[in-house]
């Protein structure tokens, strides 16, 4: 079990270490994008992190009280998905008991309920995520009829986001930590760990946020292109050398407006989990 601060830290340096790498088509330290710049980012990990690692809230309760704080401060959607990776985690590394970051977190995602799934809709309402549509079925401007767990499962073909939640996690926890260990083995510093981190997730996945915005095969064309610029910087040790490449795909992206944000979201998330595997107290760093 870790206390509230140290959870509420870690989550604010995951936010701030995903912003410092250029990730192209995201908002990070070196170029604005898509109306928002990274003091947005900055000021919504601040606001969010008080709530969402709450000593004895729900993750439900995470989730609504961190998007609220975060509007109120900001005025604008920087972290719905991020908030929905992270609050779970953060719920789990403040569990008390016996097992590591990922036996918790799967007690945790086991117990959501129906009052979960009814804050998280109000939350992604007031959020209002770009390509947010109604929905027949369990539609998030509707009180909620079946558990977080449950509606997540039912948005796992469609959403990178909620597939965490029917996987236990599995992209944070495999591509996510290997990501990180070979970076760090390579000899890569925090910005370029969270650039290999980013492209390992935006290469692999069709973005869901691109999905939803412009259609699946809009996120299939980023995800070849993202493909192929990681298969160049598999290529290259120089951060210099490497960032110039990220940046120039960086203009590109923006160009044409195409904003992978679920793999930003992962990545934080990923880097989240990386911070609470190394401070959960006599858990080996596997979880």
């Amino acid at each position: 079990m870790v206390d509230a601060a140290q959870v509420g830290r870690a989550f604010v340096a995951a936010c701030e270490a995903e912003l410092a790498a250029p990730k192209p088509g995201n908002v990070h330290i070196y170029a604005d994008g898509h109306g928002m710049e990274a003091r947005h980012f900055i000021d919504s990990a601040q606001a969010a992190a008080p709530h969402l690692c709450a000593e004895g809230a729900s993750v439900g309760r995470r989730i609504f009280a961190a998007i609220e704080a975060t509007w109120a401060r900001v005025h604008c959607n920087t972290n719905l998905g991020i908030i929905l990776l992270c609050a779970p985690l953060a719920h789990a590394a403040q569990r008390s008991g016996p097992g590591g970051l990922r036996e918790k977190l799967g007690a945790t995602l086991a117990a959501l309920d129906r009052d979960d799934a009814d804050l998280a809709f109000r939350a992604i309402a007031l959020a209002s995520p770009a390509g947010l549509g109604a929905s027949a079925e369990h539609d998030v401007r509707a009180p909620a009829m079946v558990g977080l767990g449950e509606a997540m499962a039912l948005a796992a073909p469609r959403d990178r986001v909620a597939h965490q939640y029917v996987t236990g996690y599995a992209d944070i926890f495999e591509l996510g930590q290997e990501t990180i260990a070979r970076a760090r083995a390579r000899g890569d510093d925090g910005p370029m760990t969270t650039l290999r981190l980013f492209m390992a997730f935006a290469s692999r996945f069709p973005d869901s946020h691109i999905a939803r915005k412009f259609g699946v095969d809009a996120a299939r064309f980023v995800m070849e292109r993202m493909a192929e610029t990681a298969s160049r910087l598999e290529t290259i040790d120089e951060r210099d050398a490497a960032f110039a490449l990220a940046l120039e795909f960086d203009r590109v992206l923006k160009k044409i407006e195409y904003n992978p944000g679920t793999s930003a979201d992962l990545t934080v998330a990923a880097l989240f989990a990386d911070s609470l595997l190394s401070i959960l107290p006599n858990v080996h760093k596997n979880g």
